[in-house]
This record gives C-alpha cells, structure tokens and sequence, in this order.
C-alpha cells in the first residue's frame, strides 16, 4: 500500500524538543537516567501528585520523567515504540555499553550491535527500569559488529 503525502511543507528546523516519559517510581527512574546517561537534574518536583524531573546536559531540557503511571510499559498497545539517543561516536557507545553492564541492565541483544545490514550505525539496545525500551547509537563505526537479526533494523527490537 502506498501513502499519499499529506499536508504543505515540512515546518522549518524542525527537531524533536525533550521527550517526556511516565514512570512508576521517580526516584529509581531518576537515578536510572542520571546514571546510565549522564544526565543533570534541571527542575523538580515530589510534592503530592504532582512528582517530575527535568533532565538535561545543564542547559538543554532532553528528559522529563512524570511519576503518573504504574506497573510496567505496554508494548503491544499504541504508543512510544522506542526512545533514540544518537551520540557522536563508538567510543560513547562503548561508554554506554559500561555503564549499563556496571548496573547489571539487560540487553535487548548481545552489547554492541549494527543497526542493520549495510549499515555502519552502532548502538545498544535495552529497557529502562519500567520497560522502556531504549537506544544509544552512533551513526558510523559499526562495521565489526554484528547484525543480530538479518534483513530487519535491529531498533525494531525484534
């Protein structure tokens, strides 16, 4: 089936702002993002129902984590399928890959991984604390990594 393309023009530098996440307990998602990415906190709040923080490098907002939810993320229901963080090269990856293996995080396939066949994009794919399902990449350096699952991106977390 093919798509007809909808709408005028693509709305200029358009990029994505911060992303914005339901957790079910603050304080170990918090930790979570500051841990495994480096994160600062830029804005907070634990008073009643009203728990949120506001992650970020100290100047840019790219995280905000809203406690509002419970149990675990829902896969099989329409939504956020994954969350993407592109890094500048192999070396953050392996980085990443520390951190996580330090935390005792599981991976979604053996560490390190290509992206797809012809692909020199690189990452490692796992879930945060409440089963979101998470990516740290870098556009190249990936070409003595493997493909875990032939002829699909492995972003599909298939």
């Amino acid at each position: 089936m093919r798509m007809q393309a909808m709408g005028g023009q693509l709305l200029e530098k358009l990029q994505t702002g911060h992303v914005g996440l339901n957790v079910s307990d603050l304080a170990r998602a918090g930790a979570f993002y500051r841990q495994v990415f480096g994160f600062r906190v830029m804005g907070e709040s634990r008073e009643g129902g009203r728990k949120f923080l506001f992650l970020g490098d100290g100047r840019e907002l790219q995280l905000t984590l809203w406690e509002q939810s419970e149990g675990r993320f829902e896969r099989r229901k329409p939504g956020l399928h994954h969350l993407a963080f592109q890094v500048a090269d192999i070396a953050q990856v392996r980085e990443a890959e520390r951190r996580l293996r330090a935390l005792k995080v599981p991976f979604h396939y053996d560490g390190i991984v290509r992206q797809a066949e012809g692909s020199p994009a690189t990452g490692v794919f796992f879930e945060d604390p409440d089963g979101t399902r998470l990516e740290i990449y870098c556009p190249s350096g990936g070409g003595d990594h493997p493909i875990p699952v032939p002829g699909v991106p492995s972003c599909g977390f298939f």
